[in-house]
């Protein structure tokens, strides 16, 4: 009896296991198409390159910001795949931190990217996080064990613009994608700062960029950026250092951001990129291996 009792838990587990499995190659399958669909639509044909003439009328700290990041020449960037490793806070300000690695996806014609992370929440299980801003709307899915599902945000006009906001501050990884011909405008804050807005398809988003003494981006930050946590608004900042030259520009290769809550600031992802694929309207491409 005993030993029946073992074969048929056995048995049991073997099943749950092989199922795990199926869901998860599903989930994979779903996660690939999601990035073709990206990628599809990116526009092949540019063959438009960085000239001081793309600086005319811009305030001077993005003037300056651009001289330094660019050089004369640099192809426009026309879709990027990166690699993240570092940390994310689970449960808001007094959650724990918790090991992550993702892969990103950007195109900036249109603009999107679909990014895709495992945070693992314990020893040998994790949860999936597929965060994404494709043909103007923006999603957001999480599963555990390839079929649980914990979060499934639908598009809204809300959440389409706070995912069009995160492309913006996050094309300080491909600055070319910031100059006023990719449809990104500039308005003079003070001489440190200015303000960047973005529209697409019907979303706006609009970042107060602030420069180093350096000339280099530091942080960026939205008076009110939705949170599906919990369906309201609040004040949102980015930060990035650590900048490293990548196929000719100067990126930032370390970031955190945080919701500035009126209980005090929040940090939920703090990670650095450890490889990035820039590629261009020539069809070219590099890796950030570093150098």
């Amino acid at each position: 009896m005993r030993r029946n009792a073992a074969l048929k838990l056995l048995g049991a587990l073997g099943a749950g296991a092989a199922a795990v499995r199926v869901a998860e190659s599903r989930r994979d399958r779903a996660i690939a198409r999601r990035v073709d669909d990206l990628l599809a639509a990116a526009d092949s044909r540019s063959e438009e390159t960085f000239s001081a003439d793309d600086l005319d009328g811009l305030p001077d700290p993005v003037r300056r910001y651009f001289e330094t990041v660019l050089d004369e020449g640099q192809p426009s960037v026309r879709s990027v795949r990166l690699e993240q490793r570092g940390e994310f806070r689970l449960g808001g300000a007094t959650g724990s931190w918790k090991p992550l690695a993702a892969t990103q996806h950007f195109t900036v014609d249109p603009p999107g990217f679909v990014w895709d992370a495992e945070i693992e929440l314990f020893p040998l299980v994790s949860t999936r996080v597929v965060d994404a801003y494709v043909a103007g709307e923006g999603s957001l899915r999480a599963t555990v064990l390839g079929a649980i599902p914990v979060a499934d945000v639908e598009p809204s006009p809300e959440l389409n613009e706070g995912e069009l906001l995160r492309y913006l501050a996050e094309a300080v990884w491909f600055p070319t994608a910031l100059l006023p011909g990719r449809g990104v405008s500039w308005e003079a804050v003070d001489d440190r700062s200015a303000r960047a807005t973005l529209t697409d398809r019907g979303a706006t988003a609009s970042l107060v960029f602030r420069f180093d003494d350096e000339n280099l981006v530091e942080r960026v930050r939205a008076e009110g950026r939705y949170r599906t946590a919990d369906d309201a608004f609040a004040p949102w900042t980015g930060y990035f250092r650590d900048y490293r030259e990548r196929d000719g520009m100067r990126i930032p290769t370390v970031a955190e951001v945080e919701w500035n809550l009126p209980d005090g600031d929040s940090s939920y992802w703090r990670a650095r990129v450890t490889d990035v694929d820039h590629r261009t309207g020539s069809g070219g491409s590099g890796s950030a291996a570093s150098r």
